[in-house]
């Protein structure tokens, strides 16, 4: 049997701490999701003052980011390649830039997904809390 590694809520506190510090070095305003490899929201953070939609947008940019094991930036620049038909996909809607995978070891362990800002600093913001794990 294979066995393969896992986030747990150590892992959670310390990738939430790392991307709300960057957020709050930035004065950026946002929500920080982070999900398991399946997509199921493990984290959910909203900053005071973060528009409430975000709360929506940065979960379905993590589960996007975990199910596909890679950055939702990939799916979003598919459409705007022109792609459209890529919207019909079943269960992904965050194809937004801002939700990134967290990958070891060939595994895919979840992903952090961001909302509130351009979606490049989303990006960032979910970079710098994964970078918190030393991977």
């Amino acid at each position: 049997m294979n066995t393969k590694p896992y986030l747990d809520l150590a892992d959670i506190q310390r990738i939430a701490a790392a991307a709300v510090a960057e957020a709050t070095a930035n004065s950026w305003v946002v929500t920080i999701a982070i999900v398991d490899d399946g997509g199921h929201l493990l984290w959910l953070q909203r900053a005071d003052g973060a528009a409430p939609l975000s709360a929506h947008i940065a979960p379905a940019k993590a589960r996007t980011a975990a199910l596909g094991r890679r950055e939702s930036k990939v799916y979003e620049d598919i459409i705007n390649g022109g792609r459209t038909a890529f919207l019909t996909v079943p269960t992904i809607d965050g194809l937004l830039e801002g939700g990134v995978a967290i990958l070891k070891d060939g595994h895919c362990l979840g992903a952090v997904g961001v909302s509130g800002v351009k979606s490049n600093e989303d990006a960032q913001i979910a970079k710098a809390g994964i970078a918190a794990l030393g991977l």
